[in-house]
């Protein structure tokens, strides 16, 4: 199966506060980018090129407006809105980013329909539009989106709003979103999506939809069924540390997340994780020395009988100093609750499809 295929580029997390901000900045403003689209046919595939920044989140460039307004934006399984800064907005944030001219597009439509999002690094407060949306060759027409009049928290991220991925139920705004407009009206054949991450500073990181190519896993998919329709949150069986049960014992909640950078769990939990892999906490992270980074253990999680291994290597980023840090961290989410969310750091390693048709999520190791 092969669908509709957008490159994302990836920059820092939108649920964490930057590192080296001042760095980033002028990093961007020195190697200023725009991403063009190119396209190439054969197979029903659209392709975009890709820019890493370092980091760990990843984001693409959309459309919206007659004629196109373009904007670079992360495409999140942890929500179900779109959302970019309007000319409405007087947030510092909003002078920082692309906003939207809703005058200069004619078929723009306002409603007064308001809405919030709160997120782990920030929050915004707007008023849902309707305009025309493209992601590469895919279009939908009259597409609810938001249009962010306040923002708080996001002066320093370098994308400008999000596309949601989750389910209808989980949107903030009650709109519908994109890709369930688009699987109504037939611009996707198959209610699925997928993601492929690249890892070390690689170009190639790609979302896929209505379809999965198979050149970016090997073996086959292991298929693991929702805990119940409306969110992307799987049962997983334990994490575990060379044969050792660390967390999650008998069973417990996960959630793969492409809008989180790390692998978060409790607070206790983590805290343990960190201890048995030696990291050392140091302002909000932990660190281990760099030269034992190929030494450490892999962590295991098993979700639905099978192994997924994450090293060392792949838990292991460099901060803007240098240093090595873990990429476990406290989830905000309450601690009565053994709730773990996987993020970039598991995504990168194994290849991820989003089944919305049979309430499922795949699972393979990413090439």
């Amino acid at each position: 199966m092969i669908g509709e295929r957008i490159p994302l580029r990836r920059v820092k997390t939108m649920r964490k506060t930057l590192s080296g901000k001042n760095m980033l900045n002028n990093f961007l403003k020195e190697h200023a980018y725009r991403l063009s689209q190119i396209s190439f046919r054969g197979s029903n595939l659209t392709s975009h090129p890709l820019r890493n920044i370092k980091d760990l989140v990843y984001l693409a460039n959309i459309t919206i407006g007659t004629p196109p307004q373009e904007f670079q934006v992360i495409f999140d399984t942890g929500s179900s809105d779109l959302w970019v800064p309007s000319d409405f907005c007087t947030s510092p944030a909003c002078s920082k980013h692309v906003r939207f001219r809703h005058l200069q597009s004619s078929t723009f439509r306002l409603t007064n329909k308001t809405f919030s999002i709160t997120y782990g690094s920030g929050r915004m407060k707007g008023v849902v539009a309707h305009d025309t949306v493209r992601i590469g060759d895919l279009v939908s027409t009259d597409q609810p989106f938001g249009l962010s009049v306040e923002e708080y928290g996001f002066d320093h991220i370098p994308f400008d709003g999000v596309l949601g991925l989750n389910y209808p139920k989980i949107s903030s705004s009650g709109a519908i979103p994109i890709f369930d407009k688009l699987k109504n009206q037939g611009a996707i054949s198959e209610p699925v999506f997928a993601f492929y991450l690249s890892k070390d500073e690689q170009e190639g990181s790609v979302v896929m939809f209505g379809g999965v190519d198979h050149h970016y896993y090997k073996g086959e998919l292991n298929w693991v069924p929702l805990i119940r329709s409306g969110n992307w949150i799987i049962h997983m069986h334990s994490i575990s540390i060379e044969r050792k049960v660390i967390a999650c014992s008998g069973r417990c909640m996960a959630f793969v997340d492409t809008g989180t950078a790390f692998i978060e769990g409790p607070k206790p939990l983590v805290d343990n994780m960190q201890k048995l892999i030696g990291a050392k906490p140091s302002g909000s992270k932990h660190y281990v020395s760099c030269s034992a980074v190929n030494t450490l253990p892999s962590i295991i999680f098993t979700i639905n009988g099978i192994n997924y291994p994450v090293p060392g290597r792949a838990y292991i980023l460099k901060d803007y100093r240098g240093r090595c840090y873990t990429t476990f961290q406290e989830s905000p989410l309450s601690p009565s609750i053994e709730f773990w969310i996987l993020g970039d750091v598991f995504v990168r390693l194994y290849f991820t499809v989003f089944d919305r048709g049979n309430d499922r999520i795949g699972l393979a190791r990413a090439v």
